[in-house]
């Protein structure tokens, strides 16, 4: 990946960062310049308050939802590079893993080829097979899809 695109997207995320830091800031002085003097106490009746309370509950739930998809955004906008990469190496890996019984089986089935038409070994001979075929195509395709990314 070019060193420009990777700029781009922590430059991205920083600014994303920053204007979630300004948006806070906003929202911490905003409810201190609004809020009335203690010393002017304001009588209202009891619905009144849990209507208010209700009210300011939301407008705290829509806050901190705003806020994490603001993190949830420039996280991903900092992960995004890493992402193809990390895809990469997880079907590396995967076919690696995939490889492993073809590596084990293959011995026990040239042991056997002998038996491969009507020996005693026969039905073991085809499950063996089978397994080291199925392994070595899922192993083998693991790898031509990472190459292909």
């Amino acid at each position: 990946m070019r060193a420009q695109i990777i700029g781009r997207v922590l430059g991205t995320g920083l600014r994303v960062a920053g204007k979630m830091a300004g948006e806070r800031l906003a929202t911490a002085a905003e409810p201190s310049a609004a809020q009335p003097a203690p010393s002017q106490p304001q009588p209202q009746p009891q619905s009144n308050n849990t209507v208010q309370a209700q009210a300011a509950g939301r407008a705290v739930g829509q806050a901190a939802k705003q806020r994490g998809a603001g993190v949830a955004r420039g996280v991903g906008g900092f992960l995004r590079p890493f992402r193809r990469v990390g895809g990469i190496i997880w079907l590396e890996v995967t076919g690696v893993f995939f490889l492993l019984p073809v590596v084990v089986f293959t011995p026990n089935l040239w042991r056997m080829r002998a038996s491969w038409a009507y020996g005693p070994d026969h039905r073991m001979f085809l499950i063996t097979a089978g397994v080291v075929v199925v392994f070595l195509y899922l192993g083998v395709s693991s790898f031509w899809r990472a190459r292909r990314r």
